[in-house]
């Protein structure tokens, strides 16, 4: 591929997030020729179900970008808006899948940023799996869209540590940065003819990184405390992992946020919780966990010192 100058590339960018804002920021920053947004459709949000406009529209508005909002991807109407725009790139941070018509059309392809190490935790939460399964090592890779879900031609990768204090929150801001730089680096090397991609490795144990949603995110009190902590972290702020609160006669599903672990022996039943003036902490099979931050239902986020004031627990209160 010939060299070409950074606005020779007439990019497509399509993304929805703020995980991808940082990578659109970074495009044009570095002096790309972005002639059009793809992003999802203004949807109701929020108690007063007012219209929100995506991350993605709100920055590319602000900076009086070309924007598309198609309800269907595969639609006559939009595929020739896309084409009339006479893009020879399509960039894709946090989107949605693409039909074949979409990503094959622009000549140097259609490439995807994704928040893991390929081939590992392909799928739609990377970030929050890795934290889930324990890892000490992500990252972000750009690869070339084909026909299946995350499997294209790989062309960048950079590693990252998952500290142990770390939350799929505090993962998520520092991957953003991560892959927006290499978003801008792929753009580079496409630019200068000197882009690359090498198939993805066969692995035999690959670990998916599939979709959240409330079965997934409940917490199994049965497994392996450091299990039960990663859990939390890895589902902290959003979509936040969960339980029920058995409370008496009452019974209520509550959100754990933070935690800390406290292996001690003991032998109570699993879900027991016990709760003094500072802390509040549930029996699991190898010790305690500590409950730092937790949401009951109906009321805001809180911290458990907050909670503990105005919280009477049942002598056989638990979680379950």
């Amino acid at each position: 591929m010939p060299s070409m100058s950074n606005s020779s590339l007439r990019i497509v960018f399509m993304g929805t997030p703020d995980f991808a804002v940082v990578s659109l920021k970074g495009i044009l920053d570095a002096g790309f020729n972005v002639v059009g947004v793809i992003t999802a459709p203004d949807r109701p949000a929020g108690r007063g179900r007012k219209i929100q406009e995506s991350a993605v529209k709100q920055f590319a508005t602000a900076q009086n970008l070309k924007i598309l909002q198609p309800t269907n991807l595969k639609s006559e109407q939009f595929l020739e808006e896309l084409k009339d725009l006479e893009a020879n790139l399509h960039v894709v941070v946090a989107f949605r899948m693409l039909p074949k018509g979409v990503w094959q059309m622009p000549k140097f392809g259609t490439f995807n940023l994704h928040a893991s190490l390929l081939p590992q935790y392909r799928g739609a939460a990377p970030i929050n799996w890795a934290v889930i399964n324990g890892e000490t090592k992500t990252g972000v890779t750009t690869f070339f869209i084909d026909e299946k879900i995350d499997t294209g031609g790989i062309i960048l990768q950079k590693e990252e540590e998952i500290q142990l204090e770390d939350t799929a929150g505090t993962l998520h801001d520092r991957l953003m940065i991560l892959g927006a730089e290499l978003v801008v680096d792929t753009c580079q090397q496409i630019s200068e003819g000197k882009v690359a991609s090498t198939t993805q490795k066969h692995f035999e144990n690959l670990k998916p990184a599939p979709k959240l949603h409330k079965e997934n995110c409940k917490i199994d009190w049965e497994a392996p405390l450091a299990n039960i902590h990663n859990h939390v972290r890895g589902l902290s702020p959003y979509p936040s992992a969960w339980c029920y609160l058995l409370n008496g006669e009452k019974e209520e599903s509550i959100k754990i946020y933070k935690t800390r672990i406290a292996l001690e022996k003991h032998d109570y039943n699993v879900g027991r919780l016990f709760a003094d003036k500072k802390t509040l902490k549930v029996a699991t099979k190898e010790g305690y966990l500590q409950l730092l931050e937790i949401q009951l239902s109906g009321k805001r986020k809180m911290n458990v010192s907050e909670i503990l004031n105005g919280l009477n627990l049942h002598e056989n209160a638990c979680l379950r």
